[in-house]
């Protein structure tokens, strides 16, 4: 039974992906109507080997891939041949997890120089002005 390795030490066994092979809508020719090579790769997050800050930060992850079940959904059709796009939708959801590991750096707030300050109201009065000219005068009506 093959695991996936997420980080050093955290591993995704075979038997918690769930796929389902579908008709592919891309390239194929005369198979594309006959043979099914779209696969749809299903992970299920909650009950799944993952630490549970990892699992935290998927469930916050705001994406649509991501079922009101907690289920993460990848589709891979790019491909013409069953294989490879089954090999895409492994490494697209292994890329998508690798991503919440990484730490995000904490935002420092900053306020505004007294130059961006200043430039933003030139543009605000330039603006003014302009719509200034394209108001109705007296003379026009």
């Amino acid at each position: 039974m093959p695991a996936y390795e997420v980080i050093p030490g955290v591993l995704i066994d075979d038997h918690e992906l769930i796929e389902r092979f579908v008709r592919s809508s891309g390239p194929g020719g005369q198979n594309v109507n006959k043979v099914s090579t779209a696969v749809e790769l299903r992970f299920a997050i909650a009950p799944s080997r993952l630490p549970e800050w990892l699992k935290t930060r998927l469930f916050a992850l705001r994406d649509r891939r991501l079922t009101n079940d907690g289920e993460l959904v990848i589709e891979a059709q790019r491909f013409r041949t069953l294989e490879r796009n089954r090999a895409d939708a492994r490494e697209r959801l292994l890329a998508l997890i690798r991503g919440q590991t990484v730490e995000r750096k904490k935002r420092v707030a900053t306020a505004p120089t007294r130059a961006s300050q200043r430039r933003r109201v030139d543009a605000k009065k330039a603006r003014a002005g302009v719509k200034r000219l394209r108001a109705r005068t007296e003379i026009d009506e």
